[in-house]
């Protein structure tokens, strides 16, 4: 099994990295999209998040990864009657890291009919598809951009709702697939359509280093990887132990983070200065804000929450307008007319 970079060794990226932390700590919140250049670490990053969180505990042998302490009442396999007699053995198994090719097919990624088992025995069959194998980790889409506009869209409903339905074949299955989705991309290569950008939780931009001190230690940390990389992941061990046991904490204590009416208030006046459709801004605004204020230990959100959270919460909601420039420079705008210079 390939080494994963740490985590804790990226340089820079603060905003990729922020993101990516509020989404393990609270996957509700939607996803990340993250564009940017080639070789910013895009992918890098979602390996090293996912190697860094805590193994996950499975019932052993399910095809699903289904949580010995959760609902398994939809699981098609024999976990599902071991959970009603509670018989289940147990495993341990590392989040899961699935990625999700551009040429793959629509019955590749929910799932089929098992041909085999249909052909030999005549009997239907669901072969699981790589939703199934993302449950309760992270899908990873590459170019993302690039992707059918279709697939997008089913991946998008999925990962809200959390379950799979699929019907093929006189088949109808629905299984749990619960996961972050994380899309990367090239702008330059295309944009998602609008629809689909706003139902994203999180967007971040990701540049090249443009100063020199930060671009040579992105290369003497890289190099040093490829060199001894296991020599080089124990060195920032300790680090990633102290994130990981950060995250733990953040979500135990993630229900209990108030929100205040000020609070409040102050992210619906940033929408409503930005001029956001729907509520989805505001919503995802408060949710990340409360997973960011649970891993720096607060009680409460403020508004070093709300402002440093706001960019990746809001850019990719808004209407173009060529007339009052990009989406950062608007919501740099909105943010300091909101809370001051």
């Amino acid at each position: 099994m390939a080494v994963a970079y740490p985590f804790s060794a990226i340089v820079d990226q603060d905003e990729m990295k922020r993101a990516l932390l509020i989404a393990a700590v609270d996957p509700s919140i939607g996803g990340v999209l993250i564009f940017g250049d080639r070789g910013t670490g895009k992918s890098t990053a979602v390996r090293a998040l996912a190697s860094l969180l805590p193994p996950m505990r499975v019932v052993k042998g399910c095809r699903f990864q289904c949580d010995p302490s959760g609902d398994r009442s939809q699981c098609l396999t024999l976990c599902k009657s071991d959970h009603a007699h509670n018989t289940s053995s147990t495993d341990m198994m590392p989040v899961p890291v699935v990625d999700l090719p551009l040429g793959a097919t629509e019955d590749r990624i929910v799932g089929a009919l098992d041909l085999e088992r249909a052909l030999t025995r005549g009997e239907k069959a669901f072969e699981p598809g790589l939703l199934a194998r993302a449950h309760r980790g992270f899908l990873y889409i590459d170019e993302i951009n690039l992707l059918e506009d279709h697939l997008v869209d089913l991946l998008l409903d999925v990962a809200a709702s959390g379950e799979n339905v699929v019907e093929r074949e006189g088949l109808s299955i629905r299984h749990p697939a619960r996961f972050v989705l994380v899309g990367s991309g090239n702008p330059e290569e295309g944009e998602l359509r609008p629809q689909l950008l706003d139902r994203f939780g999180l967007a971040v931009d990701v540049k090249t280093p443009t100063e020199i001190a930060s671009l040579m230690e992105v290369v003497r940390r890289r190099d040093a990887f490829e060199r001894n990389p296991t020599g080089f992941v124990a060195r920032w061990r300790p680090d990633d132990e102290k994130l990981r046991d950060t995250i733990v904490a953040a979500r135990a204590r993630l229900p209990d983070i108030e929100l205040t009416d000020r609070a409040l208030e102050t992210a619906t006046r940033l929408c409503m200065t930005l001029g956001s459709d729907g509520v989805r801004g505001e919503l995802v605004l408060v949710r990340a804000a409360r997973a960011l204020a649970a891993f720096e230990g607060e009680v409460s959100i403020n508004d070093s929450h709300l402002r440093r959270i706001a960019p990746s919460a809001l850019r990719h909601r808004l209407r173009r307008n060529p007339l009052e420039g990009g989406s950062d420079a608007r919501v740099e705008r909105a943010i300091k007319e909101q809370f001051g210079s």
